[in-house]
């Protein structure tokens, strides 16, 4: 049996793992907000994966924020975009102040077979994303195949969670998504920061809370909602402030 160089298999492996994190790198979408970016496993949200996002408060049942979440996310995707939905429908205009185009969206509407059109979605590579509304439970069995399929053609899987309860358990249920978000509605600033007094809305402020992600431990950050270019914003209150990471979650928290 010839004998083996460790040292050379050492730097096999060494390289495999540095082949490995640089294509888990590429398969991220970054928010472009270097403090969640630099939070995230491989610099942003990973591809090729399902997350799970829902809203907080009321946004737990009508689940506006959470459209316009995956709206400014898939915006910055090339491609079309499937998105399953049931008993809600679709404000385009909406969407497309998140960036996204109503053109590229090929909508399905089904309740009771939304998983499977996703499952079904997640398997063409040409697809920008798919995203479904999901009420109710997302067990481990049904998100595992979800994850599955989206590991195979590297596309972006969103379930935007709905519940008619306010602390419905199936929420927080374990399932195989990658990533799990919450997402609630903040007072909205003045238009005009150095004029609080000029009547009107800013750009709409949440708090975007990472629940559960693979590598990362949770957090929240104070953000705006996306723009017309699909892209988050720091809130300013933390944009104009040099902070350490950990500070920026207390006070956003």
């Amino acid at each position: 049996m010839p004998a083996i160089d460790l040292s050379a298999l050492r730097a096999q492996v060494a390289a495999l793992a540095r082949g490995t994190r640089r294509s888990a790198a590429a398969a991220a979408l970054p928010f472009g907000i270097p403090a969640i970016d630099r939070h995230l496993p491989g610099g942003g949200l990973a591809l090729g994966a399902v997350h799970e996002v829902a809203g907080g408060g009321p946004e737990v049942e009508h689940g506006a924020a959470a459209a316009l979440f995956a709206a400014g996310l898939l915006a910055r995707r090339p491609g079309p975009v499937l998105w399953i939905h049931g008993r809600r429908d679709l404000f385009s205009a909406g969407l497309a102040g998140a960036g996204l185009d109503p053109g590229r969206l090929v909508l399905v509407r089904t309740r009771r077979g939304a998983l499977q059109a996703m499952e079904e979605g997640l398997r063409h590579p040409d697809l920008a994303g798919v995203v479904c509304d999901c009420e109710g439970r997302l067990d481990l069995v049904a998100s595992r195949r979800l994850q599955l399929a989206a590991e195979a053609s590297d596309v972006l899987g969103l379930v935007l969670r709905q519940s008619r309860r306010f602390a419905d358990p199936a929420l927080v249920a374990p399932s195989a998504a990658t990533s799990r978000w919450r997402i609630t509605s903040l007072p909205s600033p003045p238009p005009l920061a150095h004029a609080a007094d000029v009547p009107g809305l800013g750009r709409a402020r949440w708090s975007l809370a990472l629940l559960r992600c693979r590598g990362a431990e949770p957090a929240t950050w104070t953000v705006e909602a996306p723009d017309a270019q699909g892209r988050l914003a720091l809130a300013a209150v933390l944009a104009d402030r040099s902070l350490a990471p950990a500070a920026l979650r207390v006070l956003a928290g």
